[in-house]
């Protein structure tokens, strides 16, 4: 088996490393997930992202891969976001696992339920395919309870590794497990005592005292630094990136890599760390979610699946970039078109295919399925607009006058205009936005002379516009103004009243060739 990276890519070479230190395996296990405490936002998207090009580099390289990703829902209800409805009903619920939460907004079987299932429901937009591990069911079903007895047998081993990242002590009485009442469901409990196999002793606040066999109840679970490890050893895990808070010194992932080997005898996957990520010109649109997070959903409103892929394939893990929904939304389609235009013009020239390779690799990642084998159709997010703009929002209409449109094309070019058409109506600039006038629209006041003006361009648009260049078309327009001694910085204003009612817009020359002479003329003809 050939155990070559397929290229210097960051995936590939994080691919080729874990080969080297887990050895060939018949199946290797890539890790991600999350507790499903509110909307996933696209700083958690960049971690299942990670692993899904890292998957996708271990397939190229010809192995088995699963991809796993672990829905932390048995975590505890810690605080009620500030977006949900029914605050004080939520309220109720703090302390108890986050899997018992009601859903107040979508009426899910639970709160957690609900936020999953978002989540869940986009990730094959962007060709991501994990398979979803849910925690409450391990823990319900007592799959670890050979995993909290290990732990609990390693108590001290445990407290002292726990201990090295701490400014203070954990007390004699910690022990490395909590339990939710079964009573009243809250983690408000006190372990008391265990009796050396799998039966726990415990009382909480609420009055309840009793003993449970870990083999039989769903109420015990490992702490977070303890059930991150155990996990690992039972699922195998090869390969799982964190964030910079896990990674800092004496963090999480430290103390989860020592109870790993030193408690579950398993080497910790190998890892990288990933930066955050920032969010830009959200200014037009508030965000639903609850702190000003972006969710994956919303920046699909604004980007291609491919475009999203694109920005995470293009950008190392360890480089904090933006999600940007302000006019850098042009210039990022531009780079992911022109990666595309290279990946379609390879070169002969030796030398410039290294240069090549690198483009290739990232175009390549950053499709949702399988290559396309023919370029897809480009246009700019600028003009797009103007088009979309034109024809009120219409994307059929948009792309039957582009003319020019395979039929294959077609379907991720609508994607295109759908995006580009979110983007101008709750984002872009002012003069991005404008609607064509009618004969139904007020008409603009004029003096004798510009009258004359707009008789003279609507006779030019009906004699040229169409049959001949843009380029001669525009010398004709500026014609117009030299020939009534008008500067163009008062004749342009006026046109652009005529055709949408405000004092600038496009570039006019290509904009008047863009709106076309049947439009234009039933605009002009009323002067």
């Amino acid at each position: 088996m050939n155990n070559r990276p397929k290229s210097t890519h960051w995936a590939d070479i994080t691919a080729e490393k874990i080969i080297r230190e887990k050895g060939d395996k018949e199946l290797y296990t890539c890790a991600s997930g999350i507790t499903p405490s509110g909307t996933v936002h696209v700083g958690n998207f960049r971690e299942i992202i990670s692993v899904d090009l890292t998957v996708r580099a271990l397939r190229d390289m010809g192995k088995n891969v699963r991809f796993i990703y672990s829905w932390d829902n048995y975590d505890v209800f810690r605080k009620v976001p500030k977006d949900m409805p029914k605050q004080e009903e939520m309220a109720k619920y703090l302390r108890k696992p986050i899997v018992l939460v009601p859903d107040f907004l979508d009426g899910e079987e639970s709160y957690a339920r609900a936020n999953e299932k978002r989540l869940e429901k986009l990730l094959p937009e962007v060709g991501i395919y994990p398979q979803y591990i849910y925690q409450a069911q391990k823990y319900r079903n007592s799959d670890y309870a050979d995993g909290m007895k290990t732990a609990l047998q390693n108590r001290d081993v445990i407290r002292r590794e726990l201990n090295g990242s701490r400014t203070s002590d954990l007390p004699d009485d910690w022990w490395p497990i909590s339990v939710f009442c079964s009573q009243c469901d809250k983690d408000t409990t006190t372990v008391l005592d265990w009796d050396g196999e799998y039966g726990v002793h415990y009382s909480c606040e609420c009055g309840n005292d009793e003993t449970v066999d870990m083999r039989k109840t769903p109420w015990v679970k490992l702490p977070w630094r303890i059930d991150w490890p155990m996990r690992w050893a039972y699922e195998g895990v090869d390969f799982e990136p964190a964030g910079k808070d896990h990674h800092s010194d004496g963090g999480s992932f430290d103390t989860a890599k020592l109870t790993c080997k030193e408690v579950y005898n398993h080497e910790a996957p190998v890892t990288f760390q990933y930066d955050f990520i920032a969010v830009k010109g959200r200014g037009g649109k508030m965000s639903s979610s609850a702190g000003g997070v972006v969710s994956l959903a919303e920046v699909l409103e604004v980007y291609q699946p491919e475009i999203i892929r694109f920005l995470f394939a293009g950008t190392r893990p360890n480089s904090e970039f933006s999600i940007s929904f302000d006019l850098d939304v042009l210039k990022i389609y531009e780079d992911y078109d022109k990666c595309e235009r290279t990946y379609f013009s390879k070169p002969e020239n030796d030398k410039q295919m290294k240069k090549w390779e690198k483009e290739a690799r990232i175009y390549e990642l950053s499709q949702v399925a399988e290559v396309p084998t023919e370029m897809p159709y480009q246009i700019q997010i600028r003009h797009l607009t103007s088009l979309l703009n034109i024809y009120a929002g219409d994307i059929d209409k948009v792309i039957e006058s582009l003319g020019d449109v395979k039929p294959s094309q077609i379907e991720r070019l609508k994607r295109r205009c759908q995006c580009a058409w979110n983007w101008c109506r709750d984002f872009a600039p002012e003069d991005f936005r404008f609607s064509i006038n009618d004969e139904n629209s007020e008409l603009l006041e004029v003096t004798d002379q510009e009258r004359l003006v707009l008789q003279k361009l609507n006779k030019v648009v009906d004699e040229n516009l169409g049959k001949v260049t843009e380029k001669e078309f525009g010398v004709m327009v500026y014609d117009i103004a030299r020939e009534l001694e008008m500067e163009t910085t008062v004749m342009f204003p006026l046109v652009y009243k005529a055709v949408i009612g405000k004092d600038n817009g496009p570039r006019l020359v290509s904009f008047l060739s863009t709106i076309g002479p049947y439009k234009l003329r039933k605009i002009l003809n009323r002067y």
